[in-house]
């Protein structure tokens, strides 16, 4: 399986950077997915890997072959890269069957027809589509034609696949089954696959390593949980996680090298860093970053606070409450349900709170928090 490297990539429609001097390398095996609000410079990143969209400049090398080359002058095309593209809308042909939408591209490349047949046969067992291969696109529900949409596309075995908001158009329901479906299929094929998505859910399920983007730039590259755990700035933290993160705008003070003073309307606390070492000056301008899932409700000593929503599904609640008229969101696992105004105390539970400057967005540490 091949290694894909994206140097100094940088990509420029008129005067609008799409993409601005990416610099990634996606190991062999891996499922990479592409991140970020529409915009962002995910697609014309995985355009240029495919080889439909030219970078500005950079160079772009699979499995150590340089396919593109903006120095010397090197675009090797599509059909030549040894990539399969699976595109939004499937693109079937309505007018053939399953089996010959999935033989299509074998017969191009003058397979003899036993060898279609034994290739169609595994890719229809591997599908579990078996039973539709003389129906045609029409007669098929989404999430089958997204099937065979996957099976055309490894048919002439590509060692890299590259899939473009593949499960956008299936319903919640068949999305959150095709998630599952793309995981095993990744871990049964072994080959590289490269997603673009803008819904982080299937971002932190599917993939082995998220490639975060804004405005063109790399925002965070590294495994979904050290990106939820640990995020680079306050836009990753902001935009991984469901429901999102709370923010806490205040002022940090040193008071001694193992914590910080933090001050908010109503609130004051001491962070104690567990990674990461901040120096601050006085009155320094803070986020602090909590999770839903570590805000504690009902506890016996902590901020004053009264519920002003909840949100009961079964598994878990999502309760929203207010402090000073700051609202702020917790989750709540199992059944559980709060009247609402209902007065309680809360405070924020384990080491996994975030501390951001305000001023540039960066993580300045990870830790606890007490209230004093």
């Amino acid at each position: 399986m091949p290694q894909i490297t994206l140097k100094n990539i940088t990509k420029k429609f008129g005067k609008s950077t799409a993409v601005d001097h990416l610099d990634i390398v996606i190991q062999d095996g891996d499922f990479v997915t592409l991140l970020g609000p529409s915009g962002c410079g995910k697609t014309t990143t995985l355009r240029m890997i495919a080889g439909l969209e030219t970078p500005t400049e950079g160079e772009i090398l699979i499995d150590d072959r340089l396919v593109f080359s903006s120095e010397k002058g090197i675009d090797i095309a599509p059909d030549k890269r040894d990539v399969g593209f699976l595109f939004q809308n499937y693109a079937l042909w309505p007018h053939m069957t399953v089996f010959q939408n999935i033989a299509f591209g074998l017969e191009n490349l003058k397979w003899s027809k036993a060898k279609i047949r034994s290739r169609v046969d595994e890719l229809l067992v591997m599908l579990k589509i078996s039973d539709y291969e003389k129906r045609y696109p029409s007669e098929l529900s989404g999430g089958q034609q997204q099937r065979v949409a996957i099976a055309r596309t490894l048919a002439t075995g590509p060692k890299v696949l590259l899939l473009d908001e593949p499960l956008s158009n299936l319903d919640a329901k068949l999305r959150t089954e095709m998630r599952a479906e793309l995981k095993r299929l990744h871990l049964e094929t072994d080959s590289t696959f490269v997603y673009v998505t803008h819904d982080q859910l299937e971002a932190m399920t599917l993939s082995t390593r998220i490639c975060l983007m804004k405005e063109g730039l790399l925002q965070q590259y590294e495994p979904p949980m050290r990106v939820y755990a640990n995020p680079a700035n306050i836009f990753v933290a902001d935009f991984v996680g469901s429901p999102t993160i709370n923010f806490i705008e205040a002022t940090g003070s040193n008071v001694n090298l193992d914590e910080i003073k933090i001050e908010a309307k109503g609130m004051r606390m001491l962070f104690t860093p567990i990674s990461g070492s901040t120096t601050l000056r006085r009155s320094h301008p803070v986020s602090l970053g909590v999770r839903p899932e570590n805000l504690r409700l009902g506890v016996d000593q902590g901020l004053p606070a009264r519920i002003y929503s909840t949100l009961p599904s079964g598994m878990e609640t999502i309760v929203k409450v207010q402090i000073d008229g700051q609202q702020l969101t917790s989750v709540v696992f199992g059944s559980v349900d709060y009247p609402i105004d209902m007065e309680m105390n809360v405070d924020f539970a384990g080491d996994h709170c975030l501390l951001f400057d305000r001023e540039t967005g960066a993580l300045l540490a990870t830790g606890s928090v007490r209230i004093v």
